[in-house]
């Protein structure tokens, strides 16, 4: 499958009619949420229990897709693919904590715009690690490295410390005090106001993280409008919320009908408001390509759903670290105006992945053979160029937590171990005599996956798992 091309082939060819003015490079705000669920958006679940009418707005104005995949059930696995268009399991993403998960050259979204005239800028939590050495000591390896022109955030989640924020490559203060473990009463231990021991900066607050971002964020965009330039903006505000801890704002609180998590997820929409709300005071929203998703599933159990009748899976299986639909099926949604066709949607199986491939067409890049080898370019989906029918990718393939591998194919999936793999019960079965040695489900008829037909379909399971050896042991290069 061609998945590249320069863009006085592309661009002309899917969109013959536009004014030479008009093929200038766009804008691009990348919205990452963190652990809401496929379920949590109104534009996704009509009974919803959260108000989110600026994520709606996205979705009125612009395209949403309903096969839209992390490439890893967990923060540091689906914000690695995003960033290099390389599926997880190809490195070891476990050692963010002390060192960068992106190797030195190694093709970014960022990287990639850049070289294209580009000002890059992100704000929020990276979670893909630093070569640490010392609070008091340059970070090297991390946002700032691997293609931003500037960065402000923190390096991880704000239940995992140490908690200080990053401008550039230093702590704008270390973490020299200290704070205690919280939880919640009523929520399991990793839910509610929930986060760990550990060393803090004085100039860190908890629950001051969300509006800090979102005001860094906004002086980006106003700072960019007022040099006057026809340079183009990169801007990825990758949210640490609704993520553990659940801190809403006092005006928040009892804004939702699903608890702590639900007022914490309004909050967040409502940053999302002051963002978008930017762009247009700025005169920028017509020429900016917006996207917005979810790194992962949610932290949101069946008895939460009994206890709030609020579904954050949106009827899917499981949540966050799971192999199953709700670990890694989120909202996304792509907001591009006079290009992508209002309040319509896609049935495309994509990845976030595809990101790169498809900023590469829209800016007429080249990638090169190492860059990017799991990206598949989706912009002809955007622009209504391209049928449902003729799909995007082949396959998707998804390391969860659990070491369980998932391969897709149209309609089919097949997970090759029993059990979530994840946060839910059970995690890993072990099969008994008789029983199947792993899972496959056809998603067209089955998307709770409810029904395991392993067993019933022995030459669909032996096709997948071949393809799935093949995408594996692959050489790391474009196809």
């Amino acid at each position: 499958m061609i998945r590249q091309v320069v863009l006085a082939t592309c661009l002309l060819s899917i969109a013959p009619n536009l004014a030479a003015k008009e093929l200038r490079k766009p804008n691009f705000v990348v919205i990452m949420v963190d652990d809401m669920g496929y379920g949590d958006p109104g534009c996704y679940n009509s009974n919803s229990k959260i108000p989110t009418p600026h994520i709606d707005s996205l979705a009125r104005d612009g395209m949403r897709f309903t096969d839209a995949h992390a490439p890893g059930p967990l923060c540091h696995l689906s914000r690695y693919g995003l960033m290099t268009g390389r599926y997880p399991f190809r490195t070891n993403v476990a050692r963010w904590r002390k060192e960068p998960v992106i190797d030195d050259g190694q093709v970014t979204i960022a990287s990639l715009l850049k070289s294209q005239g580009y000002r890059t800028a992100m704000v929020g939590k990276w979670h893909l690690g630093f070569q640490e050495n010392g609070y008091d000591k340059p970070l090297p390896g991390g946002p700032v490295d691997v293609g931003f022109d500037s960065y402000f955030g923190i390096r991880a989640s704000t239940d995992i410390p140490p908690y200080f924020y990053i401008r550039g490559n230093r702590a704008v203060s270390p973490p020299t005090n200290q704070i205690e473990a919280n939880n919640s009463e009523d929520w399991s231990p990793i839910q509610g106001a929930f986060w760990r021991a550990g060393g803090i900066a004085p100039d860190l607050q908890l629950k001051n993280v969300l509006p800090r971002f979102t005001s860094e964020a906004i002086k980006v965009i106003e700072d960019h409008a007022a040099a006057k330039t026809d340079q183009p903006l990169l801007l990825y505000l990758a949210y640490p919320a609704p993520h553990t801890p659940w801190l809403p704002s006092k005006e928040f609180m009892g804004s939702s009908k699903a608890s702590m998590y639900g007022d914490f997820a309004v909050m967040v929409d409502a940053m999302i408001g002051r963002v978008l709300k930017s762009l247009e005071d700025a005169k920028m929203a017509n020429d900016t390509l917006v996207v917005f998703s979810s790194d992962n599933g949610p932290v949101w159990y069946e008895e939460d759903v009994k206890r709030f009748d609020h579904d954050s899976s949106g009827g899917l299986r499981g949540m966050k670290a799971d192999a199953w639909e709700c670990g890694h099926r989120m909202p996304f949604i792509v907001r591009w105006p006079g290009k992508v066709k209002p309040s319509s949607a896609s049935k495309q199986m994509i990845c976030f992945t595809d990101l790169l491939a498809t900023f590469a067409t829209i800016t007429g890049s080249e990638l090169s053979d190492d860059a990017g080898p799991d990206s598949f370019d989706f912009s002809s989906v955007l622009l209504g160029k391209q049928p449902e029918a003729e799909p995007v990718r082949d396959y998707l393939v998804i390391r969860s937590g659990g070491n369980l591998m998932t391969i897709r194919s149209g309609d089919w999936k097949l997970i090759t171990g029993l059990g979530s793999g994840g946060f839910s019960q059970p995690r890993r079965v072990k099969p008994g005599p008789g029983d199947p040695a792993g899972q496959l489900y056809n998603l067209a008829e089955d998307v709770g996956e409810a029904t395991n037909l392993y067993q019933q379909n022995p030459e669909i399971v032996k096709r997948l798992q071949t393809a799935l050896k093949r995408i594996q042991s692959a050489a790391v290069t474009r196809r």
